[in-house]
């Protein structure tokens, strides 16, 4: 039973609470909590002001990830001691934190340090190493601790042959806990166990590592267990898969309780997506070059060897800079079927890729999906930056080939054409059809520069007549009414564009009644009459 109300209930907000609002509690700002002597080894206070005294610059930039932005005040702090700023007769220096990176954290960010007209960039936290394409870097790993006993009894656990082969590497900040604790390891029977050294080679069997010894093939190396101190990175996973016998992580969540894991399955499961993608860019017609840096190196040149490869199996690239890639920037431009990354060997990965509406590829999987059905086999090796493409070159037996097709073809001008076509058939109708191999169904804008190009309404010479001072006096090109053929695609300045065709086809209004064409005609009859106010209905004198 329902309660009697004494008052009217409250439907507003009082004119006395309008200003009044109600804050939620402010979240606690983290705070620096490492010790100065620990920042200073940390952080390599000594060695990197060092080097900037060396190098004689004088506007630094200190590029930090994100979860070390809370030491990035007191670095400055002691580097500026270190370096003498504010004391007499030292050099003026200034220091500039890049708190935002441009593109991936693990390069260089130069874009950044470019606004605030750095002359080096200080780089904390784990790297891909790549090389810079303007201003030199300093690179500081920011080292770690690690319990040597517990990550021994972990290896122990998990290979108790004392005869394994294995090849121990690590994350950057725990590099140089490799040699000892290989060391470690070979005092206690694992006589096999091998170390690894930082060496800036991205293209090397291990990125930026060489193998601590004489020197192997890679076919020996197939034999080792490779153990990775700390959490790799998706790209390198998938790129030392196929490299080594097998791959097994030691986890450090802390320095006292690490973890050995095998991530064999995770890594063939990835790598199975990564194929499937590979098919949906095979019949992709409109590849899109992403640009996801602009510090490496031979970026520019990459994005060149990407468009002439693409050119050659007749598709059509854009090339498109986004800066941080996220699925709803990629959604504006509909008309690509499928991007291409150019980016470091870590960054050339984009790993969560499931809310992308196209897929995103490494420039190695690209070469692969261009290739032609019977040559495309996959063995495993894979690749995700610009370091490993190859650079086709014509070799002496292809150029004697085409030598031979142009004297042929010269020849032939000179002699009757005699149609030796099976079945009188010629040109794209003759080429073999493609098939989508995930949906077994018939593609047939997979190599769209093969279709006719339109030509915007051009007269032909037979429509055109010569005057006597060598003039035309045909039809204007703006004038003409062509009709359009089936197949052919929308050109801009006598360039075949797949993407004029797609806004042409797609996103062009065709006026209204579009969407009629089935019904059957009526009898017309007359409508309404008069002004908004008042209308009459035929001959009806009532207003409506």
């Amino acid at each position: 039973m329902s309660s009697d109300l004494a008052a009217a209930p409250v439907l507003s907000t009082p004119d006395d609470h309008i200003l009044e609002v109600e804050l939620p509690a402010p979240e606690s700002v983290p705070t620096s909590t490492i010790s100065d002597d620990a920042l200073r080894t940390t952080y390599e206070i000594a060695r990197t002001a060092a080097e900037i005294t060396t190098g004689g610059w004088r506007r630094i930039g200190l590029q930090f990830p994100d979860f070390m932005l809370v030491d990035s005040s007191r670095v400055v702090e002691s580097l500026g001691k270190e370096l003498g700023l504010g004391q007499d007769g030292a050099v003026e220096r200034r220091i500039y934190i890049l708190a935002d990176s441009s593109y991936s954290a693990c390069c260089v960010d130069e874009v950044a340090a470019e606004h605030v007209g750095a002359d080096v960039v200080v780089h904390y936290g784990r790297t891909c190493l790549s090389p810079t394409s303007r201003l030199p870097a300093i690179y500081v790993y920011t080292s770690r601790e690690l319990d040597y006993e517990s990550t021994r009894a972990e290896i122990e656990k998990e290979f108790g042959d004392k005869k394994a082969n294995l090849v121990v590497m690590a994350d950057l900040p725990y590099q140089h806990h490799v040699a000892k604790l290989v060391e470690l390891l070979n005092s206690k029977g694992y006589s096999n166990a091998v170390a690894t050294d930082v060496e800036r080679d991205p293209a090397a069997l291990i990125p930026n590592r060489k193998i601590v010894g004489e020197p192997m093939d890679e076919e020996h190396w197939k034999t080792y267990s490779l153990i990775h101190i700390s959490d790799p990175p998706a790209a390198l996973l998938l790129a030392l898969q196929s490299r080594f016998a097998s791959l097994h992580i030691l986890s450090t969540p802390t320095s006292e309780t690490p973890t050995l894991s095998n991530p064999t399955m995770r890594t063939m499961g990835a790598m199975r997506r990564r194929f499937a993608k590979v098919l949906s860019l095979a019949s992709a017609g409109v590849i899109g070059i992403l640009v996801n840096t602009l510090s490496v190196a031979n970026y520019q040149s990459s994005i060149g060897l990407l468009r002439d490869k693409i050119a050659k199996a007749d598709k059509k690239s854009y090339t498109v800079v986004v800066g941080k890639l996220n699925p709803a920037k990629l959604a504006n431009f509909a008309e690509v079927e499928g991007w291409v990354v150019v980016g470091c060997w870590e960054s050339g990965l984009v790993e969560e890729d499931a809310a992308y509406w196209r897929p995103v590829i490494t420039p190695f999987e690209l070469e692969v999906a261009l290739m032609s059905e019977e040559e495309r086999i996959w063995g495993g090796e894979w690749w995700g930056g610009i370091e490993k493409m190859r650079i086709e070159e014509p070799s002496k037996e292809g150029e004697e080939a085409g030598q031979e097709k142009k004297t042929d073809s010269q020849d032939a001008d000179l002699e009757p054409i005699e149609d030796d076509v099976p079945g009188g058939v010629e040109g794209d109708e003759s080429e073999a059809p493609e098939f989508d191999l995930r949906t077994g169904k018939l593609i047939s804008h997979s190599r769209p520069m093969r279709l006719p190009v339109r030509n915007g309404g051009a007269p032909s010479s037979s429509a055109q007549g010569a005057t006597s001072d060598g003039s035309t006096n045909g039809i204007r090109q703006s004038d003409a009414l062509v009709k359009r053929s089936v197949g052919e695609l929308a050109s801009i300045n006598g360039v075949a564009s797949p993407g004029a065709e797609f806004l042409r086809s797609g996103r062009t209004w065709q006026g209204l009644g579009g969407d009629f064409d089935n019904e059957t005609s009526t009898v017309v009859e007359e409508g309404r009459s008069g002004i908004a106010r008042g209308y009459r209905v035929g001959e009806e004198e009532d207003k409506h």
